[in-house]
Formats: C-alpha cells, sequence, structure tokens
C-alpha cells in the first residue's frame, strides 16, 4: 500500500539492458522509439544516433514480422560499428517467432501478454533464448489488448492489466530468470496510475522486485501530450515507483527525451518524510473524489502524496483560474503553487507531475499556478490542461494519439496536425488518431471517434468501438471523419 508519510524509491533488482542497468540504486533512465521502417537500415540508425544525442541510453524498434526481426542484426552491426552503444530493445506484437529471432540481436525484447498463449510453452521457450545471450525482457501489459480470457474474465479494467503481468511473472519466476521489467500502460491516466500501483502491491506480496518501466500511451502532442504524460508519469514517481521511463509524443522521438529527463531530474532528489492527514476516503488504487467540508489547504513544501503547495493568499479559493464541479456546498480544497520558470514548457511538466497527481486521487478541487513571467491566460490552459489529463474537467477536445513506430500506415504527425486544426474547437469530445490496427481500436476504446490506418493510403473510421467505414482513401478520411461527427450531433461551428 502506498504510504503517504513518506518518500522512498521502490526497492527492485537490477537487470542489464545491454550497455545500460536499470534498477537497484541507478538513476531512472530514459527511452524512446523509433517511427522509420525497421527494414530501412540507414533510416533507423540516424534516428537512433539522434535519439542517443538527445540523451537516452535505450531505444526500441517495432518487430512486427519476421523480416524486421531479421533486420535488426544489419541495424545493430551498424550501429557498433559507428560506436554507438544505445541498447536496442524489439518491440513485438503478434509472432513469437520474431521475438525469438529478434532475442539474437537486440539487447531487450518486449512482448505483450495479450499477443502470447502460456499453454504453448512460447514463453518459456522465449526465456531460454534470452538467457542464452543476456537479453532482458519487458512483460509490456496494454490496456487496450489484453487477451480474450483475461478480458472475459476481468474486463479491461487496471485488475486484468495486473492478472495479465503476474501469471507471466509467475513463469519467468519459475524458470529462474529475473532479467525482467513489467510495464502496466495506458491512455488513460486514472487506468494507468490505479494498474501500476496494483501491481506493486501483488509483486510486494510475493516478495517480487522487478524493475518497472513508466509511461502513458499515446499522449499526443505539444503542451497537451507533455502535461498527460507528466500527470500519470508524475504521480507513480512520487510514489517512488519507476526505473526506467518513456515519453509518449506523437512527434520525432527524440522530441520526448527532453521531457522524460525533465521528469526524472524533478524526482531525483525528494524530501524523506512528511506530515500528512490522510484524507477519509483516500485510496490509491480507486477514484473517489474527497467529500467531507475542508478548509483550502495551504502548504510551502511538496509532499509525497498531497504535494500542495504554497500560495500568496489567506483564500485561494477565491482566486483559482480552473476547478472541477463544487461538492455540493462543500468547500473546495485548492491546490496552489508559485513557480520559477522561463519556459512554459518547463512551468507545465513540472506543474502537472505536482499537482495533477492530487485530482487523479480525488484529492483537491480547485488549482491555481503562479509564475510573474506568464499570463493568465497561459497559466489558465495548463491549469485547464493539468485538470483533462486528470480526467476530472474536460474544457476541450481530447486526442488519443499514437507517436507512431515502424507499423504506422501514414504521416500521423501531419494528420494530427489537420485533425486539430478542423475539430479542436469542439468540446467534451475524445478523438483518437492511431497510426495502425495493432494497439488502435483498443486504445481509444474510450473514444468517441477513431482514425485508424487500416493499411497504406487506407482509414478506417470508428464510432465509439464500432468500425463505421473501412478502407477509406485517406485523402477522404478527415472530411468524411467531419461528416460522421455531424451526422452523430456532435459538431458545433466554431466560435
Amino acid at each position: 500500500m502506498i504510504d503517504l508519510t513518506q518518500y522512498r524509491r521502490r526497492a527492485t533488482h537490477e537487470v542489464r539492458i545491454g550497455a545500460c542497468t536499470i534498477g537497484g540504486t541507478h538513476p531512472v533512465a530514459v527511452q524512446s522509439m523509433t517511427n522509420t521502417d525497421t527494414r530501412d537500415t540507414a533510416a533507423c540508425v540516424a534516428q537512433i544516433e539522434r535519439i542517443a544525442r538527445a540523451g537516452a541510453p535505450i531505444v526500441r524498434l517495432t518487430a512486427q514480422g519476421v523480416r524486421e526481426a531479421e533486420n535488426l542484426r544489419d541495424i545493430t552491426e551498424r550501429l557498433r560499428a559507428d560506436g554507438n552503444t544505445t541498447a536496442l530493445v524489439a518491440d513485438i506484437h503478434f509472432l513469437p517467432e520474431a521475438a525469438a529471432v529478434a532475442a539474437q540481436y537486440v539487447d531487450k525484447v518486449r512482448i505483450n501478454p495479450g499477443n502470447y498463449r502460456l499453454d504453448r510453452g512460447e514463453l518459456e521457450a522465449l526465456v531460454a533464448r534470452c538467457r542464452e545471450r543476456g537479453v532482458a525482457l519487458r512483460i509490456g501489459v496494454n490496456h487496450g489488448s489484453l487477451s480474450k480470457r483475461i478480458f472475459d474474465e476481468w474486463g479491461d479494467t487496471p485488475e486484468g492489466m495486473v492478472a495479465a503481468a503476474m501469471e507471466f511473472l509467475h513463469v519467468c519466476r519459475r524458470e529462474a530468470f529475473d532479467q525482467v521489467v513489467v510495464s502496466m500502460k495506458s491512455s488513460n491516466t486514472r487506468v494507468m496510475v490505479a494498474a501500476y500501483r496494483l501491481l506493486v502491491e501483488a509483486m510486494e506480496r510475493e516478495g517480487m522486485t522487478y524493475p518497472i518501466h513508466l509511461g502513458v500511451t499515446e499522449a499526443g502532442n505539444g503542451l497537451e501530450g507533455r502535461i498527460k504524460s507528466a500527470v500519470g508519469i508524475g504521480a507513480l514517481l512520487a510514489d517512488g515507483i519507476g526505473d526506467t521511463i518513456r515519453v509518449s509524443l506523437t512527434e520525432a522521438p527524440e522530441n520526448e527525451i527532453p521531457v522524460a529527463r525533465l521528469l526524472a531530474d524533478h524526482f531525483r532528489e525528494r524530501p524523506g518524510t512528511f506530515e500528512v492527514k490522510h484524507p477519509e476516503r483516500y485510496s490509491p488504487t480507486v477514484y473517489r473524489r474527497r467529500s467531507s467540508v475542508q478548509t483550502p489547504v495551504v502548504r510551502d513544501e511538496i509532499t509525497s502524496a498531497f504535494r500542495l503547495l504554497e500560495s500568496t493568499s489567506q483564500n485561494p479559493t477565491a482566486e483559482l483560474r480552473a476547478a472541477i464541479l463544487s461538492l455540493d456546498g462543500d468547500e473546495p480544497a485548492a491546490v496552489v503553487r508559485r513557480y520559477d520558470d522561463t519556459d512554459l514548457t518547463t512551468l507545465a511538466v513540472k506543474a502537472a507531475a505536482d499537482l495533477g497527481p492530487l485530482f487523479l486521487d480525488g484529492l483537491a478541487d480547485g488549482i491555481r499556478i503562479l509564475d510573474d513571467r506568464f499570463t493568465e491566460a497561459q497559466l489558465r490552459d495548463v491549469e485547464l490542461m493539468i485538470l483533462q489529463a486528470a480526467r476530472v474537467r474536460f474544457s476541450h477536445t481530447e486526442y488519443i494519439a499514437c507517436p507512431s513506430c515502424g507499423r504506422t500506415l501514414y504521416d500521423i504527425e501531419g494528420t494530427l496536425a489537420q485533425i486539430k486544426a478542423r475539430t479542436s474547437h469542439l468540446k467534451n469530445l475524445k478523438i483518437g488518431v492511431m497510426g495502425c490496427i495493432v494497439n488502435g481500436p483498443g486504445e481509444m476504446a474510450d473514444a468517441d471517434y477513431g482514425y485508424v490506418g487500416a493499411a497504406p493510403g487506407r482509414i478506417t473510421l470508428y464510432k465509439g468501438r464500432t468500425v463505421v467505414e473501412r478502407n477509406i482513401p485517406q485523402e477522404e478520411a478527415l472530411d468524411r471523419l467531419i461528416a460522421l461527427i455531424r451526422e452523430n450531433g456532435d459538431w458545433q461551428e466554431p466560435e
């Protein structure tokens, strides 16, 4: 159970990923993923080198098929010939055969339990192959791609995600293989944080100390994507959870590294113990909004759980620019913090990591960020983005957009910009923009509308979880998405 009274890094054992070691006393490592075709050696090598120069010791590449997995040998050889020691990770989804091939060349293999079959000995065979070369393994659970068996028993819940991970960890323990990392990713920050916390509880009950990889999937781009990632990742880093992180942005992969580095550095030094008054209904794994009357809370230090903050006013609630709905007449609890940053992105990431978790945990009702270098409008936008990322107040269109990888079937970064230009004025809508069908339909399951790559130059449109139009030409897809929104009565004209 999360202890609100003290901050400490969760104890984990070391896992070696090529030249990089995570866990133990090692600092949190940052990483990214290529979005080039894994069969294009030159493009992959160039992008890996850019990511490495940005400061990432670990880079992941998709290997959706055996051909892609085989080409990891050429990529690795080219990098090593150039003197590049970046740790390489193969991302596997559907094919155990691809994982077996990739394990011959890379430093870590990431598999998705939702697409692996335990009853056929596939995991045991992969563990044996990894053991031969000292290759690490990541058990990467995705909220949107749980197996049918797990989904039928648990639904698409945090508990189902934990069940999927634990049965794979049990196999690794039985095989006496401890070079294992675990992740529990979701585009829903509330689901993501609950899943990781439940996983830690489950592992602690069984004495497991596997390191954890953190990330919010499909966070989008720009300031919104950075804030959404910071809210989810920040909540867990503040709990002492996390040994390696990726900030997933629908941008050039190297853009992810400064944000991830900022988060890791922000949580590198925390005070140790705190005096904390526990809310009467706090739960780290179940969202419960506070219900008792409380006066606005003002503190001058960040704590591991409350992270309650300083104010220049005797009544910070009266000055709030952004808040969630009232509590049936109860006086809201406000969180207010003054920052001294000169860069708006840096301010936004820090504030999202510090304050967003309070709203994820149902502990606060209003937010105010103070920094004299920025306008009231800029600060209010950041505050509203934090509330939306924490899923307590939706004030603008939310885009569930994947960061793209070698599986992406179109220019997702440019397409997202075009979709935003046409739809960003819509209120309280969620639009999924996904590169392919591997995680797309699952990860955007709570979106109102979906735009998913189906084949090169072809797009499939969704209304909720239902396919509306399949394999339409991409040049027509945006207009037809707008038409679909109109047909369902969700369109508003721009003001």
